[in-house]
């Protein structure tokens, strides 16, 4: 080995600690990077990358069996235009009963009519399928459901008391569409016994195409498909824009918060490692003299200081890299939850450029000093050592030294100002992560407050729902009459039963707008309906008929504002109502009394009956639905207890927020640990002088953490309006992105004891970072201190 390569590993070997941290801080930066670039990455369009990924269907087509055959639905994957077919499978709706299950669902209970497809395998050329959980339907009893919308789960049952022979179904898959091409998935032998006697199932093909990238393309390969075909066979077509719509509405909410952490991520990362690597390589001045001395010529001084600080720091890069790679499995698993889409991966080309971008960063932090130290005179660089420039900071030290407090103190108060470059870039790191803390805090706070707020969908303790036809008896079980159960009926029931204090009832129906293309949802309410109201942005709740409370959204859409009036159509006839409030919604739906609708003649669909029941105070919960469900059982129908909804996407940044947020806590106490232990270095001797005149090593510690207490209270005070700020930025983006306005209260989080704890989030952060080398400064013996060179 020669003279260049026993000074780097010498010098990567003695400063054992320096190495150590350099590689630590590597290791955290490039794992905070990687997970912030990657989940940036992932942002960008995440449903084109899973719909490219399953290759998804373009357009998904039913063809009518009684006015086409099998061959012609099969012969359209060959029209001009269509590049991948699947296909043709047989289709059919089928209402399904609940069978025994695990997942508290009422056995016996009639379900919404499911969209059975008749399906071999989940592969492909189009609409590949992703099994989420479970495995693919091979045997005559068994189903694969649609993963996000399945009401059971793997080994629970579907009943089909009204079919002949009565079947059963085991579920033991759940599968995902990227374009919801089924409810569930059965074997085409499978879908024949569920097929009633008389029905023929109608056929599905799945379609990818040159040209469809907008609705006008889409729509003319819709008529190249019925021109195809008898007239009057093509039925449904369902096209992908639609539900990309939808899932690009979910990402764009997400975006902004990835966006604000990702860049603080990639900053912080940058910036730490210039801070810890510089400052190594310029502690080491006196050592560079000593090298010059022996003959090494000033290139060989900046090579030997870029390798000592390259070894260590690349072990640090592949560390990051695969320990990013490891987190990035459940961090981007909460990131497609939160997108609804399939799962998302790290780009291996983002691991590549961060890994190369640190490495340049480290190459660029350590040849500035290094450089410097080249071309330092041999003399200048033994006699600079680790003494500081004479004078500096000598006028606020001495400001200080008169002040009232224990020396310990006052010495450590003025320390930072001895380095106050080095000082300045540790702010910066501790004002990034209390940056990180105030917002993710922030957004903790919001999004529990927002899901409060989507709650109020459904208010009360115990919800009554699914008024439908009566179920029919599970086989098996022991034959009961059944009634059917209307509104009015259930209403009596509920306003009997002791407990009761109030109840409201909603339906679903659809009307036409004014000025709106399609139908639009309306949640039409009967009863008092001023304890359930949602939580509002503005305006107030509806009083009576003729008025409506709209999200949002249909306010942007129809360029309408409070005060104003729309004019809703249904049957030929239509209704003047009046806009009296916006609430916070992402649904675009009407909220209204339902005697709004009255000479309407609007359907309200019958499952989507809902009573939403408030109980008296002391009333135990479990108790009133037991008894209510006594009194129901005679209509097939159940109460449960109402224990509100957790939303997966507030779920998903509640975690994303506080993985961040703790990575960018733990490079900001490594620049800080680095920055001190060359900071104590540097002074060791003084500590040694300060011990042999009577300072004990608890005065020796409080100094220390004196010294960057100061730098870690400013960094909190001026990083948490930073961080609020940028709450105030970010949230209001992420509701207009959902369709909706955030509510004020929901916005005004930072309250005194949130924001107290808060001011203290950068002191804590750096005084943890010190607390090590602070320890060690206070073993550290007398003349062994002042021996030290």
């Amino acid at each position: 080995m020669n003279a260049l390569g026993k000074v780097v590993r010498a010098g990567v070997g003695r400063r054992r600690v320096q190495t150590v941290a350099v590689l630590l801080t590597t290791l955290m930066a490039v794992t905070a990077a990687v997970l912030a670039a990657g989940l940036l990455v992932a942002s960008r369009a995440p449903f084109d990358t899973a719909f490219a990924a399953q290759r998804g269907a373009e357009l998904t087509a039913e063809y009518d069996a009684a006015r086409s055959t099998e061959a012609q639905a099969a012969a359209t994957a060959h029209v001009p235009g269509v590049t991948a077919a699947a296909g043709p499978y047989p289709v059919l709706s089928v209402g399904p009963h609940i069978g025994p299950n695990t997942s508290g669902m009422p056995v016996g209970q009639e379900m919404a009519p499911l969209r059975f497809v008749g399906r071999a395998d989940a592969g492909g050329a189009v609409d590949a399928l992703r099994l989420a959980s479970g495995r693919w339907a091979s045997g005559p009893g068994e189903v694969v459901l649609e993963a996000h919308n399945a009401p059971l789960d793997v080994g629970d049952q579907l009943a089909f008391p009204d079919l002949p022979g009565q079947p059963s179904l085991t579920v033991v898959g759940l599968a995902a569409s990227m374009t919801g091409s089924a409810d569930a998935w059965v074997p085409p032998a499978t879908l024949a016994r569920l097929t009633p006697p008389g029905a023929r199932p109608d056929r599905q093909l799945l379609y990818r195409f040159q040209q469809a990238a907008t609705d006008a393309q889409l729509a003319a390969d819709r008529a190249a498909l019925a021109s195809a075909v008898p007239p009057g066979a093509l039925g449904s077509v369902a096209s992908y824009l639609t539900v990309r719509q939808a899932a690009e509405k979910s990402s764009a909410t997400f975006v902004p918060f990835v966006t604000a952490f990702g860049a603080l991520g990639l900053v912080m990362s940058v910036l730490v490692i210039a801070i810890v690597v510089g400052g190594s390589v310029s502690a080491a001045t006196r050592r560079i003299g000593i090298l010059k001395a022996l003959g090494f010529t000033p290139d060989q001084v900046v090579r030997a200081y870029l390798a000592q600080a390259l070894i260590p720091a690349s072990a640090g890069t592949l560390l990051g890299v695969l320990l990013a790679s490891l987190l990035a499995v459940p961090v981007l698993g909460e990131a497609a939850t939160a997108y609804g889409t399939g799962p998302l991966t790290l780009a291996p080309w983002v691991e590549l450029a961060v890994a190369g971008g640190a490495l340049a960063a480290v190459a660029v932090a350590a040849l500035v000093p290094a450089l410097r130290g080249g071309r330092l005179r041999t003399v200048d660089a033994l006699t600079t050592g680790r003494t500081p420039r004479a004078g500096r900071g000598r006028t606020v030290r001495a400001l200080l030294g008169r002040l009232p407090l224990p020396r310990a103190v006052s010495l450590g108060l003025g320390g930072p100002f001895v380095r106050p470059g080095r000082s300045a870039t540790m702010v910066t790191a501790v004002l990034l992560g209390s940056i990180g803390v105030t917002f993710a805090l922030g957004l903790t706070l919001s999004l529990n407050g927002i899901q409060d707020g989507m709650n109020r969908k459904s208010p009360g303790s115990v919800v009554v729902q699914a008024l439908g036809p009566p179920p029919a008896p599970v086989p098996g079980a022991a034959a009961q009459p059944v009634r059917k159960a209307d509104p009015e009926t259930v209403g009596a029931l509920i306003a009997a039963q002791p407990g009761t204090r109030r109840y409201l009832r909603t339906g679903l129906t659809r009307v036409g707008v004014a000025g709106l293309a399609g139908p639009t949802e309306v949640v039409a309410y009967s009863g008092d309906s001023s304890w359930g109201a949602y939580q509002m942005v503005a305006g107030s709740w509806f009083d009576g008929p003729g008025q409506v409370v709209v999200p949002g959204g249909f306010l942007s859409s129809t360029g309408t504002r409070l005060g104003d009036t729309v004019t809703l159509t249904a049957n030929g006839h239509q209704a003047r109502v009046r806009i009296v409030g916006e609430a916070f919604a992402t649904r675009p739906a009407i909220l209204t009394d339902a005697r709004s609708l009255d000479g309407l003649g609007a359907y309200v669909v019958p499952e989507s009956v809902e009573f939403d029941i408030d109980l008296t105070a002391g009333t135990g919960r479990q108790g009133y639905v037991d008894a209510l469900n006594l009194a129901l059982a005679p209509y097939g129908i159940t109460a449960q207890p109402n224990d509100g909804r957790l939303s997966s996407m507030a779920l998903s940044m509640d975690t994303l927020a506080g993985t961040l947020a703790l990575m960018l806590v733990a490079v900001a106490g490594l620049g800080v640990l680095n920055t001190v232990v060359l900071d104590t270095r540097e002074r060791i001797r003084d500590f040694g002088i300060h011990r042999a005149l009577g300072m004990a090593p608890r005065q020796t510690v409080t100094m220390i953490l004196t010294s960057v207490a100061g730098i870690g209270l400013v960094a909190g005070l001026a990083g948490v309006p930073v961080g609020v700020a940028l709450h105030d930025y970010v949230l209001p983006r992420m509701g207009r992105a959902a369709g909706t306005t955030i509510p004020a209260a929901d916005l005004a989080v930072y309250h005194g004891w949130v924001v107290a704890p808060l001011l203290l989030a950068g002191l804590l952060m750096a005084v943890g970072g010190a607390l090590l080398p602070a320890g060690w400064a206070a073993r550290t013996g007398t003349a062994a201190a002042l021996r030290t060179e």
